[in-house]
């Protein structure tokens, strides 16, 4: 009986020696200071995802604790400056006797007793979007607009859960913004089948070979 309970002692000193911290070696005092000792190298990389932004024109921007670039939206809008063409209040420009612009635009976003232009456009300052409180917000934050409703996944966004990474995933984090991948007036992508492979394309160039 003694003899088992010397071999069980025994085990157990083995066991904790054998597991015990020895950091010059390479063992840790759990799985998580391991990993973060042996990724430390990468925190302390010289990698950086600049070469991969495609010369994409950016700019940083903070929200929340979290501080990263997004592709500047202003200099990609053909129209703009939109006073350039904007020069009388959008009331007077929807009269008949002025040139129609932009009313070819069907808003496919909400129920239109909750959205139309004017939800977004600010009438008098064109240059600048407008929050539903009536708050100027500039064109590269187009961004602070659809978070009024779409909350949940602006959050998602600020960590880097929704949307599109440019890039790569080491600094400098660069994202793209709502309306780079959806369109504001209709963000819904339209339905369509998944690709499929044609195996009997694929048979058939074949055979033809064979003969």
């Amino acid at each position: 009986m003694n003899r088992k309970k010397d071999i069980y002692i025994l085990a157990c000193l083995f066991t904790v020696t054998f597991f015990s911290c020895k950091h010059g070696e390479g063992e840790y005092h759990s799985l998580y200071d391991k990993i973060e000792a042996e990724s430390k190298v990468y925190h302390d990389t010289t990698m950086t995802s600049e070469a991969f932004l495609n010369d994409i024109k950016t700019i940083k921007i903070t929200e929340g604790e979290h501080t990263f670039l997004i592709p500047e939206r202003k200099g990609q809008i053909k129209s703009y400056a939109c006073i350039e063409c904007h020069t009388e209040p959008l009331d007077k420009l929807k009269s008949k006797d002025i040139k129609k612009a932009h009313w070819d635009i069907n808003i496919a976003h909400a129920d239109k007793s909750t959205m139309n232009c004017a939800t977004c456009h600010n009438g008098n300052d064109m240059n600048n979007l407008n929050t539903l409180t009536g708050i100027k917000v500039d064109f590269n934050s187009s961004y602070k607009l659809c978070a009024q409703c779409h909350s949940s996944q602006f959050e998602d966004w600020k960590g880097g859960a929704h949307g599109k990474r440019i890039g790569g995933w080491v600094a400098p984090r660069a994202s793209f913004t709502c309306v780079n991948c959806h369109n504001p007036h209709s963000p819904s992508f339209e339905t369509r089948w998944p690709s499929r492979f044609n195996t009997e394309q694929i048979e058939e160039s074949h055979e033809g070979l064979a003969h």
